[in-house]
């Protein structure tokens, strides 16, 4: 056997080795390829240093410095991601596109414009990738004007660029820009593709509908209906009008090979938040018949929104059998749905079997028993929250401020809000405010108000808080402030405002928010005429009253009822009976409770029987209404104060309902004006039972006998009232002499 030179077996073993090497990285890399695609993100981070570090004859390449940015970039973790582009720069790998454009993607997922920017610059030769990418970053992370000056300054834009600066703008507050960038696109000839189509589509709302209509006739005409993405969007795009009927006419005549996962996913959720939850139930089982599987969306929107318990135990159901049970977002939807339902007990059944607990799993529970008025509950699930090493967010506390039912727990939940940081939070602020201003806390409120960062919801905050605790001139103060800042109320303000003159009378506050309604032309909106309404009738004024009301051009139920109230305070009974009628002939409003309240009432005052006896029945057999305490009472006043003592007995014994202490009252005082002695003896001995020898019906009751001439029988109920020890209050008057 001839033997080889040693140079030449030298030579050969180093192939050999090169060759097993590189079979081992080839391996290598496989495996990483394989743990970045299926998300395991970290534990490719992980086999890259074991590859760096521990492996001295293999070396990574530029396929595995690549792959592993791509991992880096999905998780996103910016410090390993920086080592890995110095390895890129030392080991020369940076020149390959591959590489460079996975590190332009990673500081765009990272958020970081400013290396996103610089290290574009560094690219010799940037590709058609690293100009979208670039744009993308830009628009998604408000550098909307470099984008536009990159943009004007290519040498070349294909479609790609345009779908990236179209999709940028229109997902990131710029829709307008967005689309007059897709309708240059089309004017400069380039033919868009179902990318373009798809993103200005599903942004159109209603203000936009006209031309989103005019882009899904150029849909048509190109022959891209055929595309999932592009009628998917355009559903979304009616459902976002509150077109319903017109996105399910879209869904029904795409052919069906053409609806995937996502067309079904669209149809429900948007089924779902239009309420019609039995079409979006048939959606779902269309889904499934036709062989396609629910996603974790999918169960999501049919949860999210649904309040009917039944419905809801059977998605839920479902949701379990497919093996979604453990899915942190599906489990979230259903203690929401359970929650909605009133079933706190099977939203926290649901909440401790979930193992993968999120902040919204957290968030939802504590707001689950926030809503409920279960505050210990609520502080509790907070406790076990902050134990499991979830931190809370101003979500978390908010709800908990909802429901704070002790001044210790307020002020406890301020101390947490300012001790993580959260007390410049807007939202958390006026959270505060409220939440003192409900415990009549005032000076605290005030003081946090001051130094909080304020928004229009701030000053609504504390104009209603100084309102609701009996400071109206403070609260009025408060408005002034807010008319020289740079912020101006909206119709909620005035009608805070509003309430607060009609509270004290104040025709010069009322009127001055009257010409400041008209000048900002705010006298359409209903809410405020209903308010003026009430101002002007407080105040006395019932011309202005109805001058307002005439103006209106949309009237609700509220608005006749603020009128008919106007006319009973101020015993005009006819004028309320005559609104009344024009309602029932305009017919576009209905009469509620409330209207027959407020017109049984003026009737009352003004002694009308006839008239409030009509309307009575005119309730309960016209309008199918129950007669409440309040309409009893009204009747029994009305009939008291006309001398049909019996007639108001029957009334109370005649009808279904326990009748209370005010409407004994009402007919008691009734007895004294009329002499009613039988009756009046009746009604003080129930009253004597109930009220635990209240002085006042001994009183009443000696009053009526002496009315009666019977002063012997008077003198014996003072006698009584003596003896029992109930002491007449002694008056008072502000008045001194």
């Amino acid at each position: 056997m001839t033997m080889l030179p040693g140079y030449f077996a030298k030579g050969l073993t180093t192939i050999t080795e090169t060759r097993f090497n590189r079979q081992q990285l080839i391996k290598l890399n496989s495996h990483l390829a394989g743990l970045t695609r299926s998300t395991h993100y970290q534990d490719a981070l992980n086999l890259f240093d074991k590859i760096h570090c521990l492996y001295d004859d293999v070396k990574p390449d530029h396929y595995t410095l690549s792959t592993t940015l791509k991992a880096c970039a999905n998780l996103p973790n910016l410090e390993f991601g920086t080592k890995l582009h110095a390895y890129a720069i030392k080991s020369g790998f940076k020149a390959y596109s591959h590489v460079f454009n996975t590190l332009l993607f990673l500081y765009s997922k990272a958020h970081h414009l400013v290396s996103v920017k610089r290290f574009f610059n560094e690219i010799n030769d940037p590709d058609v990738y690293s100009w979208t990418t670039l744009l993308s970053s830009c628009t998604k992370l408000g550098g909307i004007p470099y984008a536009c000056e990159v943009f004007d300054r290519m040498p070349k834009k294909e479609v790609a660029v345009w779908n990236a600066m179209i999709t940028g703008c229109v997902e990131n507050g710029y829709e307008d820009f967005g689309f007059g960038l897709f309708k240059e696109m089309h004017f400069l000839g380039f033919k868009h593709d179902n990318y373009s189509f798809a993103s200005v589509l599903s942004e159109c709302s209603s203000e936009k509908l006209g031309f989103g209509r005019q882009v899904q006739a150029l849909v048509v005409k190109t022959g891209f209906l055929v595309r999932a993405s592009v009628v998917n969007a355009i559903i979304t795009m009616y459902f976002n009008s509150e077109d319903v009927p017109k996105a399910c006419q879209v869904f029904e005549e795409v052919e069906s090979f053409v609806h995937d996962r996502i067309t079904f996913n669209v149809m429900i959720n948007g089924l779902m938040n239009a309420g019609r939850v039995e079409q979006a139930l048939a959606m779902f089982r269309e889904m499934l018949e036709a062989c396609l599987s629910p996603s974790e969306l999918t169960f999501v929107s049919l949860m999210s929104s649904c309040v009917c318990r039944r419905v809801g135990d059977r998605v839920y159901a479902q949701a379990v059998k497919m093996g979604f049970e453990q899915s942190t977002s599906v489990s979230n939807a259903a203690i929401t749905m359970y929650s909605s339902c009133g079933d706190s007990n099977a939203a926290h059944i649901i909440f401790e079997r979930l193992e993968k607990k999120d902040l919204v799993s957290w968030n939802t529970m504590v707001s689950v028993y926030a809503q409920g008025s279960s505050a210990r509950s609520a502080v509790l699930i907070y406790m076990e929250m902050q134990r499991s090493g979830i931190e809370p967010d101003e979500f978390t506390f908010g709800s908990l401020l909802s429901c704070s039912e002790f001044l210790e727990m307020g002020e406890m939940i301020h101390a947490l809000v300012f001790k993580n940081g959260l007390i410049s939070r807007i939202q958390l602020s006026n959270a505060l405010v409220s939440s003192y201003s409900k415990q009549g806390r005032m000076n605290h409120a005030y003081q946090l108000f001051q130094i909080s960062p304020k928004n229009l919801i701030s000053w609504n905050t504390i104009i209603s808080g100084f309102f609701l605790n009996g400071y109206p001139a403070l609260g009025l103060e408060q408005l002034s402030k807010l008319l020289m800042s740079n912020l101006r109320p909206n119709a909620y303000t005035l009608s805070i405002a509003m309430s607060v003159c009609a509270s004290i009378s104040s025709m010069s506050h009322g009127k001055q928010l009257h010409g400041y309604i008209l000048r900002h032309n705010l006298s359409l909106e209903t809410s405020l005429g209903n308010a003026l309404i009430t101002v002007y009738a407080k105040c006395g004024i019932l011309n202005w009253c109805l001058r307002v009301f005439n103006e209106m051009i949309e009237k609700d139920t509220i608005s006749w009822n603020a009128l008919i109230s106007a006319f009973a305070q101020h015993g005009e009974g006819k004028e309320a009976i005559h609104c009344f009628k024009a309602m029932k002939d305009a017919g576009r409003v209905k009469p509620d409770q409330a209207t027959f309240t407020a017109l049984l009432s003026a009737c009352s005052h003004a002694g009308l029987v006839d008239d409030a006896t009509w309307i009575f029945n005119s309730m309960v057999n016209e309008y199918g209404f129950v007669p409440r305490v309040d309409h009893f009472s009204c009747m029994v006043d009305l009939l008291g104060r006309a001398g049909y003592l019996g007639e108001a007995e029957r009334v109370i014994e005649s009808q279904h309902i326990e009748p209370d202490s005010n409407i004994w009252w009402t007919l008691f005082g009734a007895c004294a004006a009329h002499s009613n002695l039988r009756l009046a003896r009746i009604i003080a001995g129930f009253l004597l039972e109930t009220e635990q020898n209240n002085p006042s019906v001994y009183v009443l009751l000696s009053n009526t006998y002496a009315a009666a001439g019977q002063w012997e029988e008077a003198a014996k109920v003072r006698e009584t009232m003596k003896n029992v020890g109930a002491m007449k209050e002694p008056g008072s008057s502000w008045i001194s002499i």
